[in-house]
């Protein structure tokens, strides 16, 4: 499905915690009448119980707050902050709750891992940034690096419609409630001259439209493509595309996490370098801190901030929400952010290193890539994408 682009939006970057959080909490702090939530974590850290807090000012003001979590992201949440927030008048639900956590069921993987906020039917949030602060990091690292983005205008119609759409789902599934509730009319005016797309993925219509997204984009790229990914462990398509990219004199960067976080995906991740590099794919692994963004930008026109990474999990499996923007001067904007990512904390991965590489590390790569494989295949969603 093609993204349906409209125009008159007013599309704002905000880079990392520092910029999203202040910018989320006095939307929170000025809704009169409705809040929607949702995230993959919420944690019950310094950001998290400053979030919660504002969610329950605003329900006790009489604002209808609901919030939607992923039952392994936020496996800890119902206890750590979720009564509290019932107890606030605060609406809380749980997607897909961990009731077996021993219990191997492949259905298991389809999480929420998108991130959205909307506040008043007017204003919007959406990008990769959980509900976690910056320094919630293992070892303590420097801040996590990530985006989001803040949106008003017609975009909001389709942005609202989702997120009311999932929570009367799940509420549906759990038998709270089976008469719809009522609802604001999103504002739609136009606020800018920026022209959005709003897409998800899921299980249902929209299985492929955000990679189908970062498909058509690359295919129409003449210049330069830059990517940054968490996580990153393309189909063959998606391969495919970005060599097909590279041979025609395109630019093509990726942008990826440098320190481990995931042994098995980092490993397997690696055993696509040589061929990427091979094909005239530039890599750069971000090492100053855990580079969590799931970005892209295509010729200075063309951007996508969302939470979708660009593995399986993302792209097969879990439910996911990006914003695409046609506007040079956001677009500039991003791809200026991530040149100075990759200026200020990355290194530039070139064919010699890998070369230099040991067998040992070699074989942990293609066997972490081959376990990869495997589970897809038993979730049965990768279709012949993840086949060689």
């Amino acid at each position: 499905m093609t993204c349906a682009f409209l125009g008159g939006n007013c599309v704002e970057l905000l880079e990392s915690g520092s910029e999203y959080f202040p910018a989320l909490l006095a939307a929170i702090d000025a809704a009169t009448v409705e809040i929607h939530i949702e995230t993959y974590i919420f944690e019950a850290d310094a950001t998290g119980r400053r979030i919660a807090a504002a969610l329950t000012r605003a329900a006790r003001r009489g604002v209808a707050v609901r919030v939607l979590v992923d039952g392994f992201g936020a496996r800890e949440f119902p206890d750590a902050l979720g009564r509290g927030l019932l107890a606030g008048g605060v609406e809380v639900l749980v997607y897909r709750p961990e009731v077996a956590a021993l219990r191997l069921r492949r259905n298991r993987l389809r999480r929420l891992h998108r991130k959205l906020a909307v506040i008043d039917a007017r204003i919007a949030f959406v990008g990769g940034i959980n509900v976690i602060d910056d320094m919630d990091t293992p070892a303590q690292t420097p801040p996590r690096y990530d985006y989001a983005v803040r949106v008003e205008g017609p975009l909001l119609a389709d942005i609202h419609g989702t997120v009311r759409h999932l929570w009367q789902l799940v509420r549906w599934a759990g038998l709270r409630r089976r008469h719809p509730e009522k609802s604001l009319h999103p504002v739609v005016a136009r606020c800018g001259d920026t022209a959005a797309a709003f897409a998800i993925r899921d299980n249902l219509r929209h299985r492929r439209d955000i990679e189908d997204a970062y498909l058509d984009a690359i295919a129409a790229a003449r210049d330069e493509v830059v990517i940054a990914s968490a996580y990153f462990l393309p189909g063959r398509h998606f391969r495919h595309a970005l060599a097909e990219a590279a041979r025609r004199g395109v630019r093509v960067t990726v942008l990826l996490q440098g320190r481990v976080e995931y042994m098995l995906l980092h490993y397997a991740t690696r055993a696509l370098y040589a061929t990427l590099l091979q094909a005239g794919v530039r890599i750069f692994e971000y090492r100053c801190s855990f580079l969590h963004a799931k970005v892209a930008v295509a010729d200075r026109s063309w951007a996508t901030v969302g939470s979708s990474n660009i593995d399986p999990f993302s792209l097969l499996l879990a439910r996911e929400a990006n914003v695409f923007v046609r506007d040079a001067a956001f677009a500039q904007r991003l791809r200026a952010s991530l040149q100075r990512a990759m200026d200020l904390g990355a290194t530039e991965v070139r064919a010699a290193d890998m070369q230099r590489r040991s067998f040992a590390a070699r074989v942990l790569s293609w066997f972490a890539y081959g376990m990869v494989r495997l589970m897809i295949g038993f979730t049965r969603y990768g279709g012949n994408d993840y086949r060689e």
